[in-house]
């Protein structure tokens, strides 16, 4: 079974796609795949699921919600204010500016999680090239370990 994250949903017509984990092409759906589950399908769900081949391209054969929305957390995401001063001279908490270094595949989740809640329009490629790219700057800068 794949693992990915619902990308995008049309809930007038009813399906979407699913961007894999791992990268590569979207995966399409339609609610009903769901099953009882169609009423809480929504951009941000992570899903199982197997994938067969159509006459138009990818599609779920079977697929299921790896956390059902009851289960999930609601995560905040807000930008910290900037003014000028802020700018010219940084503020720094009890760690004078240290931070967690994270590993390469929790920032890359991290990054995949807020990419698929903050612009949903994006593809799975999309994505994939986004993330390798904040992946590699993150790295330069000493902020993730392999």
């Amino acid at each position: 079974m794949a693992v990915g994250t619902i990308l995008r949903f049309d809930e007038v017509r009813g399906y979407g796609f699913i961007a894999a984990v791992g990268g590569g092409e979207d995966v399409f759906f339609h609610a009903n795949d769901f099953g009882e589950n169609r009423h809480v399908v929504q951009p941000g769900l992570r899903v199982e699921y197997e994938v067969m081949e159509s006459e138009r391209g990818l599609k779920v054969s079977t697929v299921s919600l790896v956390d059902p929305p009851s289960a999930r957390r609601p995560v905040a995401v807000t930008a910290p204010s900037v003014t000028s001063s802020s700018v010219a001279s940084p503020q720094f908490g009890d760690d004078d500016g240290v931070c967690d270094v994270l590993s390469a595949k929790s920032f890359s989740g991290a990054v995949t999680e807020l990419l698929i809640e903050n612009a949903p329009t994006l593809t799975g490629a999309q994505i994939g090239q986004v993330r390798r790219h904040f992946l590699a700057f993150a790295r330069s800068h000493g902020w993730v370990d392999d």
